[in-house]
């Protein structure tokens, strides 16, 4: 049946006034300070994956800090279980090893949690490996662990903990991915294909929980530059003024902010914001001088990582 000229004008202006606020609220959001916007946490049940060290750990505290409930999922028995020990003396705090390349052992402890503590309120999604070889340099099997790990991994815990979030229309998903989920880096083949999987399963998460009317369950996805925790040791930054190697410290105040602000997407540091804006526009070649005149291709030469370190 068609639709009136009053119906049709009526959707175009509905369509104009929420263009126009959502842009505004995004721009006050920009400037007035986070603390405006910030939920409180407390009381509320956070599940961190790879929990043991780097960012998971330093989330750990901040939502310990925050008088959260903690669910620390890693692979390493001995460091998880001391943070089990150290943050149980504070808040409720339980560890589990969980190597989150095997489907069935996510499977297997988020059915643990869910009878032993029970629901999850808020799910990082923070475990992640790379590899750091050219492409035909990594072994099968290395990709297939690091498309397990860094992006597969997502699928399954989404799946055992996002039915309860969507039964109670509150909850909030956090997926660690990078800003080579959003660029192509030389030697990272494998790694920014797994990040950029990450990046499309939040936007597509996202706008498919929006359609089902959940509007209160958010998802944000973090794309970091590299961050000194020890994985991406020994890469090189030609511009640290523009591109500096991110502190750890620093980079968990931002991932806070953006959470409990419920903000969708935070990209680090804020010039790479430009960049990708960029990247829409500008010609493949001129991307690719960039790069070298950045010295972006060349980041990894000098990689050694946590696992060639040890």
């Amino acid at each position: 049946m068609a639709r009136s000229w009053g119906e049709a004008f009526a959707e175009f202006f509905m369509f104009l006034y929420k263009v126009t606020y959502y842009w505004w609220e995004a721009i006050f959001k920009c400037i007035l300070p986070s603390k405006w916007f910030k939920k409180d946490v407390a009381g509320q049940r956070v599940l961190i994956t790879g929990a043991g060290s780097g960012l998971g750990k330093l989330m750990a505290q901040r939502f310990m800090e925050l008088g959260c409930n903690l669910v620390l999922w890693d692979v390493n028995t001995e460091s998880v279980r001391s943070m089990e020990e150290e943050m149980g003396r504070h808040v409720q705090c339980k560890a589990y090893t969980v190597d989150l390349a095997d489907r069935d052992q996510i499977y297997q402890a988020a059915d643990r949690v869910k009878q032993e503590l029970g629901t999850v309120d808020i799910l990082v999604n923070n475990a992640g490996i790379v590899t750091g070889r050219k492409f035909l340099d990594c072994p099968d099997n290395l990709i297939e662990k690091t498309m397990a790990v860094n992006a597969n991994a997502h699928f399954w815990t989404v799946k055992a903990f996002l039915p309860a979030m969507m039964a109670q229309n509150k909850g909030h998903i956090v997926n660690i991915a990078s800003s080579a989920g959003l660029f192509g880096v030389t030697g990272l083949a494998d790694y920014c294909a797994s990040k950029f999987a990450a990046v499309g399963f939040d936007e597509s998460l996202r706008f498919e929980l929006e359609t089902m009317g959940r509007t209160g369950l958010n998802t944000t996805v973090v794309c970091p530059y590299f961050i000194n925790t020890g994985m991406f040791d020994g890469v090189q930054t030609r511009f640290p003024w523009l591109l500096p190697i991110l502190d750890p410290v620093q980079t968990v105040d931002s991932i806070m902010d953006a959470v409990l602000c419920n903000q969708a997407i935070i990209i680090l540091p804020r010039f790479l914001y430009v960049a990708y804006a960029l990247k829409g526009v500008l010609p493949v070649k001129v991307q690719r001088v960039l790069n070298a005149h950045m010295g972006i291709s060349a980041s990894m030469d000098t990689f050694v990582g946590r696992s060639k370190a040890e």
